[in-house]
């Protein structure tokens, strides 16, 4: 069994519930709008906050996609930054993390 295991079985996991949930979303914004104004504004309103989902699932689904690569081409667990290693506690945390915490500080004082 790999060093990194259970992570890779965690983030394979955690991909296939949020595919489904990709899969659902799309499948409710396919949906045909009510012919009825105001029922379609309301639809139109949720739909915009289904959109939003989506797109934060699918980022999310590309971020797992990254670590399952970096798991199997050895990569998994060194930052992205600065090379050094990733924390255990924070890949328990985030899986998918890129950044040390040291890195991932810094870029965020930096955007802020």
């Amino acid at each position: 069994m790999s060093k990194h295991e259970a992570a890779r079985t965690q983030l394979e996991q955690q991909l296939a519930r949020l595919l489904e949930r990709v899969g659902q979303i799309e499948g409710d914004l396919r949906q045909t709008h009510d012919r009825d104004w105001q029922e379609r504004a309301i639809e139109l309103e949720n739909d915009e906050v289904l959109k939003g989902l989506d797109d934060m699932t699918l980022g999310e689904v590309r971020r797992i996609r990254g670590a399952l690569g970096r798991i199997a081409n050895g990569t998994y667990g060194a930052c992205s930054t600065c090379g050094r290693t990733i924390s255990p506690e924070r890949l328990a945390a985030i899986p998918s993390a890129l950044t040390c915490l040291v890195c991932s500080s810094e870029r965020q004082q930096r955007n802020s």
